[in-house]
């Protein structure tokens, strides 16, 4: 009998620790992976009995998103604020009941719901269940810088455009901003929603879509800021050096067709004999369209590879919420066997033909030349903290890829000096302050004059705190270094130190 008795109870607790593993399974490690889940409408109510981690920026006391408490029902139901109102919008995204979520809010809602695997937040959340307490979110504190960010909101006021400024060294993001952009806190509701929707910008009169986080989604052909990838590929393989000389005519011979250079397209603007250093300070397209014939399109794609086109950029925001750059064909992606047939390597040279790309991926192009040729991983979390105190996760640097040589970065970081010393670039000069940046200026369509304006740069010359990329769309008229570069100037005075030694 005893050993009858016995082996009931030895059933009896396996089946109860079943019972309790499977429970704490479906409740604290796999909770995320439901709550990912925006189709689960139980799960979506159930969110709301949570109360989310709080979210800061890089002071750790600003607050950016927050909860509200409520009574529905007699049940106690918390909804997202934002305090800040439209500081980093799209960035941040949103938590709403009806539409989802959206920007960081969605791609770390596990540390906002404290459904993470992490054992602090899983035995917390447990004890939470188990004293039927409300379960409270790990708080995000992230690395956007309060003054840049919102000076860059208001640099972009009125445009269609955006600004990335991040560490060159660690990644760390400092500001991303997008414009035009929207009261986060108008998306808990219907009308709220509608009023977004009919957001209109000059530059986007029918569409402005406020809600595109133009940052790291906008596509636009990177003009002369492209150069750098053509002049790195050009050093990388030896093809030419810094002081390699050309002849420039005010144009170059392509398919029996002059390509111009910029600036003046019905009378040629020629510099005449000019080293490689020269042709990139004043942004000479004649020069780098000889250049793209002579390496070839392939070699030019191969190169933009290395510094990140053609994947998607690692960040703290949802995949569909950031673009791969590259050569298009309508809106996908284009990767031709053989670009020397398929692709005008000329234009592609000065980032025209099919090439387009994003701010944070320009961005990542400065960062990678200020950085000895290594990109960073680009990151906006700083770190997450236990609703109580206390660090649970760090985002520690880390690197991308390599993208070029510590010769060929140097190379180029001295060009782009250059640029700002006395090229195209000037409007970019800060006193006491070495500055390298590239212009760019890309053409919209064939006799126009309006320009996508653009600017990449980084500063201290010699040991860089901050790099990034302003992009300023269809500007009439407006040219990288007088539209693109201010905006720049500015966004780096906001982040630069008083010493190059410490941290903006």
């Amino acid at each position: 009998m005893n050993r009858q008795i016995s082996r009931v109870a030895i059933v009896a607790l396996i089946l109860l620790a079943s019972l309790v593993v499977a429970t704490t399974y479906w409740q604290t490690w796999a909770s995320g992976g439901l709550a990912a889940r925006e189709d689960n409408e139980i799960q979506v109510v159930a969110q709301l009995e949570i109360k989310r981690g709080l979210i800061y920026a890089s002071d750790g006391k600003t607050v950016l998103a927050a909860d509200v408490k409520r009574k529905v029902d007699g049940q106690t139901l918390y909804y997202r604020v934002y305090p800040t109102h439209g500081f980093a919008s799209q960035t941040i995204g949103y938590a709403t009941q009806s539409y989802g979520r959206a920007g960081i809010e969605r791609q770390e809602d596990a540390y906002l719901t404290a459904s993470d695997e992490n054992i602090g937040t899983i035995l917390d959340t447990l004890g939470a269940r188990l004293r039927g307490t409300t379960i409270t979110g790990n708080n995000l504190v992230l690395n956007l810088n309060v003054k840049a960010q919102d000076l860059a909101q208001s640099l972009l006021q009125g445009t269609c455009g955006a600004v990335v400024a991040l560490n060159p060294k660690t990644g760390a993001v400092y500001a991303m901003a997008s414009s035009p952009t929207y009261n986060t806190n108008l998306i808990q509701s219907s009308k709220g929603f509608a009023k977004i929707e009919k957001i209109h910008s000059p530059c986007a009169p029918e569409s402005a879509s406020p809600l595109l986080n133009r940052a790291t989604q906008a596509l636009a052909p990177p003009g002369s800021t492209f150069k750098t990838i053509t002049a790195a590929a050009a050093l990388d393989d030896h093809v030419y050096t810094p002081d390699s000389t050309f002849y420039d005519p005010g144009y170059c011979t392509e398919y029996g067709k002059e390509v111009h250079n910029a600036l003046d397209q019905s009378t040629p603007e020629a510099y005449g004999e000019v080293n490689l250093i020269e042709a990139y300070e004043h942004s000479i397209n004649a020069v780098f369209c000889n250049i793209g014939i002579k390496l070839g399109a392939q070699r030019i794609l191969d190169e933009a590879k290395k510094f990140g086109f053609y994947s998607t950029p690692p960040l703290e925001t949802p995949s569909a919420e950031r673009s791969p750059s590259g050569c298009y064909k309508g809106t996908k992606l284009y990767d031709p066997k053989d670009a020397d047939t398929a692709v005008d390597p000329g234009r592609l040279a000065f980032g025209q033909a099919c090439m387009l790309a994003t701010p944070l991926q320009m961005a990542l192009v400065a960062a990678a030349i200020a950085n000895n040729g290594k990109i960073p991983v680009p990151h906006l979390v700083k770190e997450v903290e236990k609703p109580g105190g206390g660090v649970i996760m760090k985002t520690h640097p880390q690197t991308w890829r390599v993208a070029t040589t510590p010769q060929t970065a140097a190379a180029i970081g001295n060009m782009m000096v250059e640029v700002v010393q006395g090229g195209t670039g000037t409007e970019a000069q800060i006193p006491g302050v070495e500055v390298a940046g590239k212009t760019g200026t890309a053409e919209l369509c064939a006799n126009c004059t309006t320009y996508d304006a653009w600017f990449i740069f980084f500063a201290p010359a010699n040991d860089p705190v901050v790099a990034g990329a302003v992009l300023v769309e269809r500007q009439l008229n407006g040219f990288g270094g007088a539209v693109a570069a201010p905006i720049a100037r500015q966004i780096m005075q906001a982040l630069l130190p008083p010493t190059s030694n410490s941290q903006p």
